[in-house]
């Protein structure tokens, strides 16, 4: 079941990249924090909010509470971040959640590995997967940048989706996304 769930949540997201326009690069930094009462992340320039009606007309998994799309797409495609939760029935250890999620990503079709890195994502220690992947046949195979932790009782995972070939500066502003996801309300200076 879970392998299921998690094939739907890649062919989803992969749903959200389609489109049509040119790419661009520069400096990666912070230009809009986002928090909306259960998860947070910083947003590079360029990326925008997908709410939710779009992402259900898309067919994006109900499992999907937020998504972030670059506003200028890449040979055809608009890079997306997307973050899933689902409650967990028993807690694990964010580690062993986040090696379960990719385990279960190993069956999509044209799955590919290129890389596992030690990541840090809400303070906690997990590892980032970078895979390519054609789920969607007839579609263009992508990459894919995911990362799984668990918060309390849910476990969550946070999908970056490009075209397979990117540049440096598109890597840097969806790890930015990735890596200051945060699960608690940023303290108020």
């Amino acid at each position: 079941m879970r392998v299921m769930r998690a094939h739907g949540v890649v062919i989803g997201l992969s749903f959200l990249l389609v489109s049509c326009g040119g790419g661009s690069s520069a400096a990666v930094s912070c230009d809009q924090e986002y928090w909306d009462g259960v998860v947070g992340t910083c947003l590079p320039e360029g990326w925008e909010i997908v709410d939710a009606e779009t992402l259900r007309q898309r067919g994006v998994p109900e499992e999907t509470i937020v998504a972030f799309q670059a506003s200028e797409s890449l040979s055809g495609q608009f890079p997306t971040v997307a973050i899933t939760r689902e409650r967990l029935t028993n807690v694990v250890e964010p580690s062993r959640y986040s090696e379960a999620n990719m385990r279960s990503i190993e069956v999509i079709d044209g799955y590919t590995h290129v890389d596992t890195r030690d990541f840090t994502i809400a303070d906690t220690d997990v590892q980032l997967h970078i895979f390519t992947a054609q789920p969607i046949e007839g579609e263009p195979r992508r990459r894919f940048y995911q990362v799984s932790t668990v918060h309390e009782e849910d476990g969550f995972t946070v999908t970056g989706v490009s075209p397979v070939s990117i540049g440096q500066a598109l890597e840097d502003a969806m790890l930015l996304i990735i890596e200051s996801t945060i699960f608690e309300e940023p303290v108020k200076e």
